[in-house]
């Protein structure tokens, strides 16, 4: 960034670091984003590839939530190239920024939400705030080790009393009339001298204006790094890993499922951008690692080892207690379970009812005693009025009389989402 500078300062203790972070923070340059520039305007500041802090705030959205949040505050708090001040400081009235009021205004009302999204505990339990503090630890142990590189140089303001906008190098001065052409020049006038405007010879010896400092000559352009082989060689590396891993997978290999396999990929990968970072390169990775990540998330999340029973979709509607099977499930699909039709007798019934990808639906007597376990690794379940939503969700566990209480047809469930919607109710 232009105006930037690599002096080093010394820097003591939390508050200190603190502090000379924010007399230095990050500058959104104009030059390098894909949006407000926050991410390039940190990696920028502390010489690290931008894809990467971009990739962090991603992966922090994905697990927790907290990624959009940091970001609408980096929009609000970090000051643009040129701007005086960040939005918010403009805001209230603290200098002047390229961003409005009235859309600083809109940052901060959909930066409310955003908190509360993250934070409720709906989405990854705990995930916003542990997001949260390995951020705030990473960029303050950032600004610890390369606080000192590209430090952004203040921008100068208007001075009101002389007119000179300094950062600009314009001059416009006030106050000082031009001499007319053909006069002789200040303060040498000979005496005798014939003045047009009956003015006295001395009266044109008006004041120089003041020396406007010129500004500063650009940056030569860094040299260009040679092209680094970092991507070529995670490529590989992650390739090897990734079919030895499948291999033994195949083959039994008890650990080795494709959930783990995935897992050994993405940190090579992820070694690779991190080092790319520092050392030029690797960006590449990026479009490699994104849809492998997701494809990891979703394995992760729906156990699909559990599930069997094939593809499609299972409807039943037994009438007694020894038509209801044990176990309903498929692999992928829709289950429906129809249980109001059960004649009343003193008999128990249980079942379980699960499918790994698809929707679960369960309907039970009006009067019937439910005792009744839903668990989602992705989606949302409604069971019995109890809601729940989000990824990773505690099982839900209960005891449902119906409305005349208890007394009616034992019935004991339990339903199983991998990923998808389930509901139990009494229809």
């Amino acid at each position: 960034m232009s105006g930037a500078t690599n002096a080093s300062k010394h820097i003591e203790g939390f508050e200190d670091t603190v502090k000379d972070f924010w007399e230095s923070r990050p500058r959104r340059p104009h030059q390098g984003r894909k949006l407000a520039g926050v991410a390039a305007g940190i990696g920028y500041r502390y010489g690290v590839d931008p894809v990467v802090i971009r990739v962090a705030l991603v992966a922090m959205t994905i697990f927790g939530g907290v990624g959009i949040s940091v970001y609408l505050l980096g929009w609000l708090l970090l000051p643009g190239e040129d701007d005086e001040v960040s939005a918010f400081e403009h805001l209230i009235g603290r200098g002047q920024s390229s961003v409005s009021k009235a859309f600083a205004v809109v940052l901060c009302l959909v930066l409310l939400p955003s908190f509360g999204w993250t934070f409720a505990g709906n989405w990854f339990d705990g995930g916003g705030f542990i997001g949260a503090a390995l951020l705030v630890t990473a960029l303050y142990l950032l600004h610890r080790s390369r606080g000192h590189l590209n430090r952004p140089a203040p921008v100068a303001r208007m001075t009101a009393a002389t007119g000179y906008d300094i950062h600009g190098g314009q001059t416009t001065p006030h106050g000082y009339a031009a001499a007319a052409a053909g006069t002789a020049q200040p303060g040498t006038a000979e005496a005798g001298s014939w003045d047009a405007l009956g003015a006295a010879p001395l009266g044109w010896d008006l004041p120089a204006p003041p020396s406007v400092p010129e500004p500063p000559a650009p940056a030569p352009p860094e040299p260009r790094r040679p092209r680094s082989k970092v991507g070529l060689a995670t490529f590989g590396v992650a390739l090897a890993v990734g079919s030895v891993g499948a291999a033994i997978a195949a083959n039994d290999g008890g650990w080795f499922t494709a959930a783990h396999v995935l897992g050994l990929v993405l940190g090579v990968l992820g070694t690779g951008l991190v080092v790319g970072s520092f050392l030029g390169g690797g960006r590449g990775l990026v479009w490699l690692a994104a849809p492998l990540a997701a494809a990891a998330l979703f394995l992760t999340t729906v156990p699909f080892d559990n599930f069997r029973g094939g593809m499609g979709n299972l409807e039943d509607r037994p009438t007694t207690a020894a038509e209801v099977e044990p176990v309903y499930e498929r692999t992928a699909g829709q289950i429906e379970l129809d249980l109001r039709q059960l004649a009343e007798s003193e008999e128990p019934v249980r079942t379980t009812v699960r499918v790994g990808t698809g929707d679960v639906t369960v309907l039970v007597p009006r009067t019937a005693d439910v005792s009744y376990t839903c668990d989602v690794g992705m989606g949302n379940y409604d069971c019995f009025g109890r809601n729940r939503s989000g990824i990773g969700t505690e099982p839900l566990r209960g005891f449902d009389p119906g409305p005349d209480g208890p007394g009616g047809q034992r019935i004991t469930l339990n339903v199983e989402a991998g990923a998808g919607n389930l509901e139990v109710s009494r229809g």
